[in-house]
C-alpha cells in the first residue's frame, strides 16, 4: 500500500468516529450540588459539557451525576456550569446564571420554553474517575 492510499484510508477512518467514553475529571474535581465545565471530544467536534454532582443524602441514596451542554441558548454563552442547582416541582434543575431559565438536569428540558432543550450526555463514575460518552 502506498503512503497516499494509507493516508486516504486513515482519513476515512477518522470520519467514522463513534461515541466513545472519555475520562474528563476525577471525583475530587467535582463540587457537591454545583457544576463544573469539561472539554469533550465528539464525532461532531469538541464540546463543552457542564457536569453536576448531586451526592446521596443518606438513606441508601446513591451519588448522581448529570452532564448537559455548557452553552446557554438564550445568552449565547458557555455558562450553564455556573448556574444555581435546585429543585422545582421535584425535578433537579440548574438555573442559567444570565437570564435564569431553568433546565432539568435529567433531560436538559427548559422549563420556561418547551421548544428549548440542552443536549445531555451519558456520564458515570469508574472508581473515582468521571467518564462521559461523547
Amino acid at each position: 500500500m502506498t503512503a497516499t492510499a494509507l493516508k486516504n484510508e486513515m482519513d476515512t477512518m477518522s470520519l467514522q468516529k463513534t461515541k466513545a467514553w472519555q475520562k474528563v475529571c476525577t471525583k475530587t474535581d467535582l463540587v457537591a450540588f454545583s457544576g463544573v465545565a469539561a472539554w469533550l471530544e465528539t464525532a461532531e467536534g469538541a464540546a463543552q459539557v457542564a457536569i453536576f454532582y448531586l451526592p446521596g443524602l443518606g438513606q441508601g441514596k446513591s451519588d448522581t451525576l448529570y452532564a448537559l451542554d455548557h452553552f446557554d441558548p438564550f445568552s449565547h454563552a458557555n455558562v450553564i456550569a455556573r448556574g444555581i442547582v435546585g429543585d422545582l416541582k421535584g425535578d433537579a434543575v440548574v438555573a442559567s446564571p444570565i437570564y435564569k431559565q431553568h433546565f432539568r438536569l435529567e433531560d436538559g428540558q427548559c422549563l420556561e420554553d418547551d421548544s428549548v432543550r440542552l443536549r445531555t450526555w451519558n456520564i458515570m463514575f469508574k472508581g473515582n474517575d468521571v467518564w462521559v460518552e461523547g
